[in-house]
């Protein structure tokens, strides 16, 4: 299995500007199947306590002390700051997500079956490991490294299909804003 490869195509400071070209972008895919997962490095006790009200599956590690987890029976608050994680969640539990976090470093990633054929650029259908759309809220990064006042929009392609990335931008309105980065999961 491999990993999709990331490309940047807005960076702003409004997140809801963030989430109409999420919108834009899944108006066009395919959404079969469609799935959330979430990232988040967690420092304060209030917004642990919301993301744990919202999402009680998700999981949890020790940032710096990965002895510590929810798989241990620890308790999350007594090991902050943590690396925290909920996979295949429903797609109605973002704006709940997004409340939650409060300044927090995060990532939602939107997973489902694939881009529409790009003709333009020689493509077709786009299937899935490359179809995935990451906003990254408070932070520049997939990985959750450069936490930021500002958000960021990722589109996910496969890497022998990156000429598929500057056409998603183009179809919302937006382009290409940095480099090619093989995302971590």
């Amino acid at each position: 299995m491999s990993n999709s490869y990331a490309l940047p195509i807005l960076r702003t400071a409004d997140l809801s500007e963030a989430l109409r070209a999420v919108d834009g972008l899944l108006g066009i895919a395919d959404l079969t199947g469609l799935e959330i997962d979430y990232e988040a490095l967690i420092s304060s006790p209030a917004t642990l306590e919301r993301l744990l009200g919202l999402l009680p599956r998700a999981t949890w590690y020790a940032k710096g002390d990965e002895d510590a987890s929810k798989e241990a029976g620890d308790d999350p608050a007594a090991h902050l700051p943590i690396r925290w994680s909920a996979w295949a969640e429903s797609p109605e539990t973002v704006p709940g997500f997004l409340t939650a976090l409060n300044g927090t470093p995060a990532t939602v990633r939107w997973d489902f079956m694939g881009w529409p054929p790009a003709p333009e650029v020689g493509l077709g259908y786009g299937g899935t490991r490359g179809a995935f759309v990451t906003l990254c809220v408070n932070v520049h990064d997939l990985e959750l490294e450069q936490p930021a006042a500002d958000h960021m929009v990722y589109v996910h392609v496969k890497y022998f299909e990156a000429g598929r990335a500057p056409w998603l931008a183009e179809q919302v309105g937006l382009r290409v804003i940095g480099d090619m980065v093989e995302a971590p999961y």
